[in-house]
């Protein structure tokens, strides 16, 4: 499904009924909206492992402006606008108080959204995500996980992107995010890249290594959940960690998982969707 936000056409998906019939009254299940990664992927790195919370919840992916399905002006792709756009969108279909969970870049997009609009999200969880990029310790992660052969692919792409560079990282270092195999060798396939995206946020304007979260992370007002894992190597998990620091500390829970890399949920499923199931009916 299409609508526009913001003056841009964005793609959404939904799953699950938001009010279902409970007794003698019908029951409103909170929405969960998920923002993914990239830049430059789609919203179906979520599937089909988040309809395990359709029953919680009603569970809305989301393309954000520019990637996936989605359309947005060149001009128009950056963090301010991609954070207004969860507003946005969240007013254009009348979904009050969501719970807004981004994973990796689209936790850059969800400290954005609410820092901007504090009053807005009932829940925040951050997944594998950092407040500012600390590329010395990218690095030096991929060469601990892929050793030097590793960190020269992944050097040069995320100082110097091009498309040659960004194509030899995905094959040499995407493989790395995680500690256990794929469970779905298509997912990629499927997904739409957007490789210029990607390389426009990474390059000539740099918005991922200029970004920094650090300071307007105290107008968080929200119940808000960190997930990390230990051997992430395009996150590590001590930019995680600074993350939740800077959030209000009466509001944070941070959850570090061991041997897990980047998306917690890929490699110990189990524990994740426990941990978020949790959190969303707590």
């Amino acid at each position: 499904m299409y609508i526009h936000v913001n003056g841009a056409r964005l793609y959404f998906d939904v799953e699950g009924a938001g009010l279902v019939p409970d007794g003698q009254r019908m029951r409103e299940k909170p929405t969960l909206l998920l923002l993914h990664g990239g830049p430059g992927f789609d919203h179906t790195m979520f599937k089909p492992a988040f309809s395990a919370l359709a029953d919680i919840a009603q569970v809305i992916y989301l393309d954000h402006r520019g990637q996936g399905r989605s359309d947005g002006a060149p001009n128009t792709l950056n963090l301010a606008q991609w954070g207004d756009d969860v507003k946005g969108f969240c007013d254009a279909l009348g979904i009050e108080k969501p719970i807004v969970l981004g994973g990796s870049f689209g936790g850059f997009v969800a400290q954005s959204y609410a820092t901007r609009h504090p009053a807005h999200p009932a829940k925040l969880i951050l997944a594998s995500t950092a407040a500012k990029i600390v590329y010395e310790e990218v690095f030096a992660a991929f060469e601990r996980v892929g050793g030097k052969a590793a960190r020269d692919v992944a050097e040069p792409y995320w100082l110097e992107p091009t498309m040659e560079r960004r194509i030899a990282y995905l094959e040499k270092c995407f493989p790395l995010y995680n500690t256990r195999p794929a469970n779905d060798p298509n997912a990629l396939k499927r997904a739409i890249l957007r490789h210029e995206v990607g390389l426009a946020f990474n390059g000539p304007h740099n918005e991922q290594g200029r970004m920094d979260f650090r300071a307007d992370l105290a107008r968080v007002a929200c119940p808000t959940l960190v997930l990390a894992g230990d051997s992430d190597p395009i996150v590590p998990i001590s930019l995680s960690e600074t993350m939740a620091k800077c959030l209000p500390q009466h509001l944070v829970r941070f959850e570090r998982f061991e041997n897990c890399g980047h998306g917690v949920h890929r490699d110990n499923p189990d524990r994740a969707f426990r941990v978020l199931r949790e959190f969303i009916l707590s």
